[in-house]
């Protein structure tokens, strides 16, 4: 039997994640052309079990490999400065190192500073052929516990509503964060690389918190305040942008503001390669005020993910496809749309906190 080489040995390592990668040739490829055989080697010694932007203490990752402590730390520096490892400050306060975890910064720090490198273009060309409709379903799909959750336009959730579901209002995520960074949409940078097509903006990936701190040290996106924050959300609908974030009412780490051109989940579903249901946590649907509607149309043409269509003069919503979005809201006339908890969800809601949602998943996963 052939002995696997490092590379293959890190991709099966990357595999075993929570949020991990599933192993195909093009992935071990794509890490031999970002990882030295020493780096990949050190990549193998940090431990699998922690949950996202969860720090491995330095000590702990000197166990696994035999290095002197300051070559070690010199390596671990390099690729976090890279973006090819997280680095932050641990339960204990000391600074230490974690694997990127599929949607936290692999393959995203390629992109994020929106800058056009041969680098990036052939990134973009391997990532775009390893993001397969089954990679990514592998990937991001559990069966029960999503990663990611949608987060419709506040003001089409009733008021009374916005005081029992504050945590479905990007403006309270706003308000919560500790520290807010700005990065360009990696999904959208990709894709323009690839000589595809999109016209939407690319300055529009919000991180919070840990992750902020990392993207901001790394130079990987700025610190914007939150008024700028809140800017930016509403420039996003105007744009027809879709708002997702993670699946969890409090400690948010992520939100990007989605499009049906490039990104990874509005566009699967608006191209129907994965069911809503089996890729992302959407808990609203859109209803329609039939008294107030005026029977245009708009709603039907800026639908993320075409779920609308006119029969007669009233918009049709197709409920197996429909995010609960609610971007249709931004154009209609009349303000005849409205956002419900949908029918079938009533009762469920998000993990408590960002630890409890990824510890769940592992859960689910058979990993711990």
């Amino acid at each position: 039997m052939t002995q696997k080489d490092v590379y293959e040995r890190l991709a099966e390592h990357l595999s075993h994640l929570g949020m991990g990668y599933p192993f195909r040739e093009v992935l071990v490829a794509i890490l031999r052309e970002n990882f030295s055989s020493q780096e990949a080697e050190v990549a193998l010694a940090i431990p699998t079990k922690p949950v996202p932007l969860q720090p491995v203490e330095f000590d702990e990752i000197l166990k696994g490999i035999d290095l002197p402590r300051k070559k070690l730390l010199e390596i671990l520096e390099t690729l976090s400065r890279k973006g090819l490892l997280y680095s932050g400050r641990t339960d204990k306060g000391e600074k230490g190192f974690a694997l990127q975890q599929v949607g936290f910064g692999f393959p995203q720090t390629f992109f994020w500073k929106n800058e056009d490198t041969p680098h990036a273009r052939k990134m973009a060309g391997m990532i775009a052929k390893y993001f397969s409709r089954t990679v990514t379903q592998e990937a991001f799909a559990g069966p029960a516990v999503k990663a990611y959750r949608y987060i419709p336009v506040s003001r089409t959730i009733p008021t009374k509503k916005q005081a029992i579901f504050p945590y479905e209002m990007m403006e309270t995520v706003i308000e919560k964060a500790e520290v807010i960074a700005l990065a360009h949409c990696p999904c959208r940078v990709a894709y323009r690389l690839a000589g595809k097509g999109c016209e939407h903006p690319t300055e529009v990936c919000m991180k919070y918190n840990d992750m902020a701190r990392y993207v901001i040290d790394k130079g990987f996106a700025r610190k914007i305040s939150k008024q700028e924050a809140l800017e930016l959300i509403r420039k996003s609908e105007e744009a027809g942008l879709v708002h997702f974030v993670d699946n969890a009412e409090g400690e948010i780490q992520h939100n990007c503001n989605c499009c049906g051109c490039a990104c990874w989940n509005v566009g699967s579903i608006r191209r129907r390669k994965i069911p809503r249901d089996a890729l992302m946590a959407t808990y609203f649907m859109r209803d329609t005020d039939k008294d107030a509607c005026t029977g245009c149309g708009a709603c039907v043409e800026i639908c993320p993910v075409q779920a609308l269509r006119l029969e007669g003069d009233l918009p049709v919503v197709d409920q197996a496809w429909c995010i609960g979005c609610g971007v249709c809201a931004t154009v209609c006339p009349a303000d005849a749309v409205m956002i419900k908890v949908r029918e079938d969800r009533k009762g469920t809601a998000p993990a408590s906190n960002f630890r409890a949602l990824h510890e769940n998943i592992r859960k689910e996963r058979g990993l711990d």
